[in-house]
């Protein structure tokens, strides 16, 4: 008996100071203020474990104390919890504190929600999730979360994230892995070296006191300078389907042998009309451009998340009855239509999105958010974007473009480049005559062309409602007060990948009276209006992700009751950011010609460069503002 009750008070002696730290934790009144300083959340304390104890079983524990200091941070509570039929919740519970550290409500695993884990476009998943959902009734609050989830899968080993985004700090972070698989697992950590992160063995890891940082304008992505580490086993069951991932081959051959290959019989009569239409063409590319557009007008993008993790295609024999197909489904059946063909083609994982992001070359394991489509074409590659019904064959600027991506081929995997778009062939060339009247009245015929880059950025307006075009062109020049659209053409050329678009403005009054003079401003139609944020001191590098040229040139008419007092300078100015030209002459008795050029170049810089960068733009914001004077001879 008295063994028991020794050990009944080192127990209560050893957790006494656990709950008098959590308590400390749960009163948002004590956090430090250099945690407080650009956060909009705090994570108190988070404890991740993860125990790995067979090919086909991993346990996930977690428990986070989270501060929510204001209406923006409501969501980072990070209360939820993703499952599918390989999964089993075992414990989900939540507790919100009030500001001094009460108990206000509490949650149990049934008082959560639960729904499809995917947005409302999907057609079917077996993708869930249980989710916080609690209205606040004041700020700050502490959410307590813990749950502990079992997987069958262990294809998906969560990663670590110290710093979790922008505007949230983190007190004191943990996670730690536990191994007894008995199966080799790797480890990566990238950008840990710039913070205060400390080491404990291969497998465990801590952090304390990291600030929340603020985003900035033109700031790299986050993932490229924030903490995170990844890990991965290198053999691994993705719901009931053994993988092998020593490298990016044998990785990419699992995925060709174990979820792609299979899937893409087509019925004849299909891969005959295929052959039909594609008999004339001289090249491979030829064909694939035909079948590109084929199926594009036959089938249509909805997203479809069921099938091994989400990561095994439907079979193209289903998209084809169908007429739908998400990434993998829609590019699985083009590929499946090249296949009978002769052409090559490799199903492609990628990441997609505005921002750029690669597949981590070093770290092979389960990674992409997307599939495309590849074509070998003698030393390059033609990519294909399969869940567009608009874009042109092979263009995939602004979501695919100039990144890292797996390529799946029949011998294994392999990472190349996408296409780069040079910053020379982002171009906007814009052409307006243009004339003013003695009130300082205007009407101009503008002509626009897009290309590279610029072009995905412009075609969409073809699409949109008469009212909604009107009011793009509104906005895109609301510089020009009560400006009146009149005329909208729009030529697509799909072969070329230019978007040609003829626009006809009229506004009263848009250059300025000042006695018997007119003030004009003769940039009217590509003006820049403002300059990137000014810091008082930066604290990230920037980049310019996509290079670009616009060039202006503009005929300006004036009547004969109009004579030219003074015109502006030329300009020129060249650094590595870029150049800009502009200028205006008299080409005719009542004919100015306006010209300009402004190019941003493509690439990466550090903080310490930011404030020319913003000298630069500064500079052309200030000379696409500038004025000429006319005068009145009545």
């Amino acid at each position: 008996m008295l063994n028991k009750a020794l050990l009944f008070l080192s127990f209560i002696f050893l957790s006494f100071p656990m709950m008098a730290q959590e308590e400390l934790l749960l009163q948002s009144i004590l956090i430090p203020s250099e945690l407080r300083e650009n956060a909009n959340a705090v994570v108190r304390f988070e404890n991740t474990n993860i125990e790995i104890l067979a090919i086909d079983k991993m346990i996930y524990k977690n428990k986070r104390i989270v501060t929510i200091l204001n209406s923006s941070a409501d969501s980072k509570h990070g209360a939820y919890m993703h499952y599918d039929e390989n999964t089993s919740i075992k414990k989900l519970e939540a507790k919100i504190y009030n500001q001094q550290g009460k108990e206000i409500k509490k949650f149990r695993k049934n008082d959560f929600k639960d729904q499809s884990a995917v947005e409302g476009g999907t057609l079917y998943s077996d993708s869930r999730v249980k989710y916080l959902d609690y209205t606040p009734i004041n700020y700050p609050y502490t959410v307590v979360f813990e749950t502990e989830v079992e997987y069958r899968s262990t294809a998906f080993i969560p990663s670590w994230r110290p710093i979790e985004g922008y505007y949230t700090s983190s007190q004191n972070v943990s996670y730690n892995i536990s191994n007894l698989s008995g199966i080799d697992l790797n480890i990566k950590t990238s950008n840990f070296e710039n913070y205060n992160i400390e080491k404990h063995h291969e497998m465990h890891y801590s952090a304390e006191n990291l600030y929340a940082l603020k985003y900035e304008s033109y700031s790299p992505p986050f993932s490229d300078f924030a903490p995170i580490l990844k890990a991965s086993l290198t053999q691994f069951n993705m719901e009931g389907v053994l993988g092998v991932n020593t490298s990016w081959s044998d990785f990419g051959k699992w995925m060709n042998d174990k979820l792609i290959q299979g899937t893409q019989e087509l019925p004849p009569n299909l891969i005959d009309e295929v052959k039909g239409l594609t008999a004339n063409a001289q090249t491979d590319l030829e064909k694939a451009k035909i079948v590109y557009q084929f199926m594009q007008n036959r089938t249509r993008y909805i997203s479809v998340q069921v099938g091994i993790g989400g990561w095994k295609p439907m079979l193209a024999s289903d998209v084809n009855r169908l007429g739908y197909g998400d990434c993998k489904g829609l590019t699985n059946y083009t590929k499946a239509m090249l296949d009978e063909l002769g052409v090559e083609s490799y199903y492609t994982v990628i990441y997609g999105g505005r921002d750029i992001r690669d597949i981590d070359e070093s770290f092979s394991s389960v990674q992409g958010n997307h599939v495309i489509l590849c074509i070998p074409n003698a030393s390059d590659y033609v990519w294909l974007e399969c869940t567009s019904q608009t874009v042109p064959f092979a263009y995939n600027a602004n979501f695919t473009d100039d990144r890292d991506a797996l390529i799946i081929t029949p011998e294994g995997g392999k990472i190349v480049h996408t296409k780069v778009y040079k910053t020379e062939d982002n171009l906007l060339d814009t052409k307006a005559i243009i004339n003013v009247d003695d009130s300082g009245n205007i009407t101009a015929e503008v002509v626009s062309k897009s290309y590279g880059t610029q072009y995905g950025q412009h075609d969409g307006k073809e699409n949109l409602s008469v009212k909604d075009q009107i009011l793009a062109y509104k906005d895109y020049w609301s510089h020009i007060n009560g400006l009146d659209v009149s005329e909208m053409n729009y030529v697509n050329d799909k072969d070329s990948i230019v978007f040609t678009e003829t626009v006809k403005v009229s506004a009263e009054r848009y250059a300025a009276k000042a006695g018997n003079r007119l003030l004009l401003q003769p940039n009217l139609f590509n003006r820049l209006d403002s300059a990137p944020t000014r810091y008082d001191e930066r604290t990230l590098p920037f980049e310019v992700d996509r290079g670009f040229v616009d060039t202006d040139s503009y005929e300006i008419k004036l009547p004969n009751t109009l004579q030219i007092e003074a015109l502006m300078n030329p300009v020129s100015i060249e650094n590595k950011f870029g150049t800009y030209k502009a200028s205006i002459t008299q080409i005719s008795e009542d004919t100015l010609l306006y010209q300009r050029e402004f190019t941003m170049n493509k690439g990466n810089y550090t903080k310490e460069e930011y404030e020319a960068f913003r000298a630069f733009w500064l500079d052309v914001v200030k000379y696409d503002k500038s004025k000429i004077v006319l005068k009145s001879n009545s």
